[in-house]
């Protein structure tokens, strides 16, 4: 797919507006802070994020009041935010719950929720990874039919934000297959319980739903629709890995040029700049991997999932080794509760798992591909 130079430009402008106000509102400092906030992230902060700046709808069709742009914006968005550590339920509102919306083929849902999720009134997550299920597997969750309404029994594992937002969409077995469900925050029979996971940054939830009301938001099966959902969200979860790394970069070059030891400053030294220079190849060769896997999985097409697939298994580990190598520069300081460095690699390591593994990507890749050639051999 060409790009032209006005898109670049656009990008371009589009990651220093967000980069310039992450800087000021968001920094890695405030990520901190807000980790002992019952609120996970600072709401002024939000609100601007959503209304000044428009973030939250920027792949949401301007039907329902959105931007209209591209999944490879949003991608420049996550990368920007993945270098602050942003806290706020951006990720679960804007690449799971949108996404999940939009491809759901329930327009009364999309007008009822998506004009509150763009202008920030409104936040939700996407749940589908199970105790016993993992996020592709099919779900044990089940859907019962009562009159006009819905009810749900089952429990949902490691959901983004899920204890904070305001709409929680889930997918659970219906007599058509798979359907998708939207569930109030303040639905009776239902449990939703803070995890304490590694990553204090990025706050994780189980929901535990027994009868719960809902309102079902797929006319059919959704399993197809949730799919391309899920690619989506391996791009974007991508795109944040890439700008985490490069955060880690940055800073284990400038602690490299003025920390010094023997009298010069510890850069010099060949052993840091190997690790420096191999940090550098990582690091772009991620940003490629994600910009291309949130450009495919944008436009219809096979390759999406495997783009994903790439990018999630090898943005996982490069941001995990770049967290890493940051932190064995700072040396000792690094290793203390004060610095950043540690932070980077509570997300590195919590990022990597989430979803699936590196492993389960290049697995599912390996199927994929199998399944082009066998279609490749039956066409000839």
């Amino acid at each position: 797919m060409s790009r032209t130079l006005q898109q670049d430009r656009d990008q371009e402008e589009l990651r220093g507006l967000v980069r310039r106000f992450l800087d000021d509102k968001a920094p890695v400092s405030e990520a901190r802070r807000l980790s002992s906030d019952t609120a996970g992230y600072d709401r002024t902060v939000w609100h601007r994020l959503t209304t000044e700046l428009g973030l939250t709808g920027i792949t949401v069709p301007e039907q329902y009041g959105g931007a209209g742009m591209g999944t490879e914006e949003l991608g420049v968005v996550l990368e920007e935010m993945g270098r602050t550590l942003y806290s706020g339920p951006y990720f679960a509102t804007t690449a799971l719950a949108c996404p999940a919306l939009l491809q759901c083929g329930d327009e009364t849902a999309r007008e009822r929720w998506l004009p509150s999720l763009v202008s920030g009134g409104l936040t939700a997550t996407l749940g589908t990874a199970e105790p016993t299920a993992g996020w592709d597997a099919p779900p044990a969750t089940r859907a019962v039919a009562d009159g006009d309404a819905w009810r749900l029994t089952g429990v949902k594992a490691y959901v983004p934000d899920g204890h904070t937002t305001d709409l929680l969409l889930v997918n659970a077995l219906c007599p058509e297959g798979v359907g998708l469900f939207a569930v109030s925050a303040d639905a009776s029979h239902l449990t939703r319980t803070e995890l304490d996971t590694l990553d204090f940054t990025r706050p994780m939830a189980r929901i535990e739903l027994d009868g719960t009301p809902c309102v079902r938001v797929s006319p059919g099966d959704a399993s197809e629709g949730l799919a391309s959902v899920r690619d989506l969200a391996r791009a974007a979860l991508a795109a944040e890995q890439a700008g985490g790394a490069a955060a880690c970069l940055d800073m284990a070059v400038d602690y490299a040029r003025t920390r010094e030891q023997f009298g010069r400053p510890i850069g010099s030294f060949q052993a840091v700049k190997h690790k420096c220079a191999d940090m550098l190849v990582r690091v772009e060769c991620a940003r490629s991997a994600a910009r291309y896997a949130c450009s495919a999985v944008g436009r219809p097409g096979r390759e999406a999932s495997a783009a994903a697939a790439v990018a999630r298994a090898y943005c996982s580990e490069a941001y995990t080794h770049a967290a890493k190598e940051n932190l064995q520069i700072h040396g000792g300081i690094g290793f203390t509760w004060e610095h950043d460095a540690h932070l980077f690699l509570r997300r590195a390591k919590t990022d990597e798992l989430l979803f699936s593994s590196p492993r389960e990507e290049r697995a599912r890749l390996a199927v994929l591909v199998d399944r082009e050639a066998s279609s490749a051999d039956v066409g000839a």
